[in-house]
């Protein structure tokens, strides 16, 4: 049975590139184009792993990490970030957040910066899966 991993990013050439290789990798990938719709199709379809971008229109990765994180049904999928914001910049806001709202928000399995490396993102994919 192929595992499903739900992909959210708002690029079509970034969704086509990990959908495409998910796919030939005997992974069942989801797709989802926001943060908003990226919430509804991980509560949906209970994906084995979200792979997702941090700018996006309508609702930011940051929110929507925040509240896969925060959903008692969701927080044990494991999820790689993938954008073009450098990490430094993305734990920061998360710092800033976890203090600002008082609590702490686990680190994602991994965060990789955007164009990834189709080699080193499988092994991401597979490690995080494990």
């Amino acid at each position: 049975m192929a595992k499903k991993v739900l992909v959210v990013d708002d690029e079509l050439d970034m969704r086509t590139f990990v959908t495409t290789l998910l796919e030939t990798n005997g992974f069942k990938p989801i797709v989802a184009q926001d943060g908003i719709q990226g919430l509804e199709m991980a509560r949906k379809n209970k994906p084995s792993l979200i792979i997702m971008d941090i700018m996006m229109p309508r609702e930011s990765g940051i929110t929507l990490y925040r509240e896969l994180k925060g959903d008692p049904a969701l927080k044990e999928i494991p999820i790689i970030m993938l954008s073009a914001l450098s990490k430094k910049t993305f734990f920061h806001s998360q710092k800033v957040l976890d203090e600002y709202k008082g609590e702490k928000i686990p680190e994602p399995e991994a965060y990789i910066e955007k164009p990834p490396e189709p080699d080193e993102l499988l092994e991401i994919i597979r490690k995080s899966l494990k």
